[in-house]
């Protein structure tokens, strides 16, 4: 079946969705936004959702958040079925499980780059001054730290964002065009440097582009057209995530 992967052996299902469904009804009638997904996730995996615009790229992303809730299907997370139609619920499972880098960096700007993570950190119930600066210089920003958003270049912001994202020990981390704001040769620092951080904390991946240039950062890549995979390939596992130190002025 397309979109379902077979297992490596020294790996096991972070995720399942089975036949999952994300129908919208409008005037102009029902919408099907995702139409019948079939995808196991396993653990370590860096993922690139492709796709045409209204593909159903950034729906399918919602639903594994736990953003938004699926009209059908299954969704089944480290085996258990993932709350639907009750935002508490919801809201909890994204606490505890997802870390999200936005396209547009969304750091609070009357706070210093350091600050912005520890207050991820508090929100999440994890507050940990040495782990903040430990992700900091795992980006390259370590001496940074005291200076505010606007202070540094859009590289390295989202740099920030990307340690802000996974100072809580996110299980899943999700991007959506998270290199859309920057130039090509950032937007290769930027994903060396996630390819990195998630390699050392052992987080899986999932990110939605149009930017075929970044399929080398990722160990499979599945296309989506009208709500549906169309394909679903993996790369290199053995690709080397021992990569350049980050330069300062990205």
């Amino acid at each position: 079946m397309i979109g379902t992967l077979v297992p490596w052996n020294d790996t096991m299902a972070l995720l399942t969705m089975s036949d999952l469904k994300r129908h919208y009804e409008t005037p102009a009638g029902t919408v099907r936004a995702l139409d019948g997904i079939d995808i196991e996730i396993e653990e370590g995996e860096r993922v690139i959702l492709l796709g045409p615009s209204g593909s159903g790229k950034t729906t399918l992303l919602n639903c594994l958040s736990a953003l938004d809730s699926p009209t059908d299907g299954e969704y089944i997370f480290q085996e258990k079925s993932v709350p639907r139609n009750h935002s508490e619920k919801m809201t909890s499972f994204r606490r505890d499980n997802i870390g999200y880098v936005f396209q547009f960096f969304n750091l609070l700007q009357d706070l210093t780059v350091m600050e912005n993570i520890l207050l991820i950190q508090e929100l999440a119930g994890k507050k940990d001054t040495q782990r903040a600066e430990e992700l900091l210089d795992l980006v390259g920003l370590g001496s940074e730290k005291g200076r505010f958003p606007g202070e540094i270049s859009g590289g390295q912001q989202q740099r920030v964002a990307i340690a802000r994202s996974i100072a809580k020990k996110p299980t899943l981390l999700l991007g959506d065009e998270l290199t859309g704001n920057l130039d090509t040769e950032t937007s290769q620092k930027v994903m060396e440097v996630l390819v990195e951080a998630c390699a050392k904390e052992n987080i899986t991946a999932v990110f939605v582009t149009h930017d075929e240039a970044l399929i080398q950062y990722a160990t499979r890549v599945i296309r989506i057209d009208s709500g549906r995979i169309i394909s679903d390939e993996q790369h290199d596992k053995s690709r080397p995530t021992e990569l350049s130190e980050p330069t300062q002025d990205m």
